[in-house]
């Protein structure tokens, strides 16, 4: 339910409470709604009691709960809740779609590639010989493969044996010689040697900033808390992992379903596919580690309900939040790959 929607339902609820008598005012011609504030709960909140008191002449919470009493029969709430003076507050059922979740464990790491084969489209790709130019040619050939392009990969120069013993950058030619597209990937050269990094902090170093930005080596990329944007997205693709070897010990496994606090991250897991596209057709592996970590950060605050707590047994929410959490750790663990960076279960 969008915002337009949710006014338009309120508006729906006022004219009822109208017609049935219980309001006396006119109906305002929209009802404004947006996220809760402090003090409030669920997805969005209006402030309509507020307006219309006056006019009703009673107190904002009365009208607030003559409202609530026609709102909780809307299939799309999970729940309204009066909180403060008379803010009406929505919880909305989940959108997460099982048939999205379904999906992405039945492809699993080859959600979001092309389901085709090769699409036919050649393309030949040019990089300086400078370390992170290859990395990053990589990276693009990597993504352009997952969309069924052919890719051809060419180095200006005899690239260091050591880039692809440590950073894994492969950038042999292969592919077919005449190309349908032609891209040469130049992006700011490293500042220093991202090697002593190893291979996935190395990659991840080079492949996080957007091409014009400089990297920033050695930085934080080895360090394990929040700061560093590649500990979020693997410590989250590991929690996902483990959740499940937890849920398995106490007898229950995924089973797609509605989740209504996940929206967010629901569509992130849906975009996925789209970004995969986008980051072949404009050559930027940064849009793909931007995605990701966005997909890491929605993908935290689920992870804490996915287990039963003390002697709660496993229910039908546990089972769906678990499959979607299965679903944000083969996204992230499949984005990873595609970077060329490993994303273990334990960390």
């Amino acid at each position: 339910m969008t915002p337009v929607e949710l006014s338009r339902t309120v508006l729906h609820a006022v004219r009822r409470a109208v017609d049935e008598g219980e309001l006396s005012v006119t109906v305002p011609e929209r009802a404004v709604v947006a996220p809760p504030g402090p003090g409030g709960c669920g997805d969005y909140a209006t402030n309509v009691a507020l307006q219309l008191a006056a006019a009703a002449g009673q107190p904002p919470q009365r009208v607030a709960e003559i409202l609530r009493a026609r709102l909780l029969d809307e299939e799309r709430f999970t729940d309204v809740v009066v909180t403060g003076p008379g803010f009406l507050n929505f919880s909305l059922r989940g959108t997460a779609s099982a048939d999205l979740v379904e999906e992405v464990l039945r492809r699993g790491s080859r959600y979001g590639h092309a389901t085709t084969g090769f699409s036919g489209t050649a393309v030949r790709i040019s990089c300086p010989a400078e370390v992170r130019a290859v990395v990053v040619a990589d990276a693009v050939s990597r993504v352009a493969r997952s969309q069924g392009d052919y890719v051809r990969v060419e180095c200006e120069g005899r690239p260091a044996p050591e880039w692809q013993s440590v950073l894994g950058a492969d950038v042999t030619t292969r592919g077919p010689r005449i190309a349908d597209t032609y891209v040469r990937v130049a992006p700011v050269p490293a500042p220093a040697d991202p090697l002593p990094l190893g291979r996935d902090a190395g990659r991840w170093a080079l492949l996080h900033p957007a091409a014009h930005d400089r990297p920033r080596i050695p930085g934080d990329h080895l360090v394990q808390r929040e700061g560093n944007p590649l500990f979020r997205v693997r410590y989250a693709h590991a929690r996902t992992r483990a959740l499940l070897r937890n849920a398995a010990d106490l007898g229950f496994h995924p089973e797609p379903g509605p989740v209504s606090e996940a929206d967010a991250l629901t569509a992130l897991i849906g975009d996925h596919p789209r970004v995969l596209a986008a980051t072949a057709t404009h050559h930027t592996p940064d849009r793909l580690a931007r995605h990701l970590l966005a997909v890491a950060d929605a993908a935290m605050p689920l992870l804490p309900a996915v287990l039963p707590l003390g002697e709660e047994k496993p229910s039908a929410a546990h089972r769906a939040r678990l499959a979607l959490a299965e679903a944000a750790g083969t996204v992230l663990a499949g984005g990873l790959s595609l970077l060329g960076i490993d994303a273990p279960d334990h960390l």
